[in-house]
């Protein structure tokens, strides 16, 4: 594969994970809040429920917003120039 389709992969799989990451946040946090209507719904003493989804929930976020701060860190400024030292280095050594 060449340099700019490999790129375009390692891009499309980096927006993938982070994508996947907040669907499961998504998906866990519905979750834990559906336990906890289903809880009080069914007059249970949700103080289990409720220290879960309080630790759980902020730490499943936190997780997904770091992430993703590192793929638009690892995103900023990454234009590859014109002159890359390592595409003159490929076409002496051929």
């Amino acid at each position: 594969m060449d340099k700019p389709t490999d790129q375009r992969w390692n891009f499309a799989l980096q927006v993938a994970s982070v994508v996947m990451i907040w669907v499961f946040v998504a998906a866990i946090s519905s979750w834990i809040i559906h336990l906890l209507r289903l809880s009080h719904h069914l007059h249970d003493v949700p103080s289990a429920s409720i220290g879960i989804s309080i630790v759980a929930i902020p730490v499943y976020i936190m997780g997904a917003a770091v992430l993703t701060f590192v793929f638009v860190g690892l995103q900023k400024g990454r234009r590859v120039p014109e002159n890359d030292v390592s595409d003159k280095v490929e076409e002496h050594d051929s």
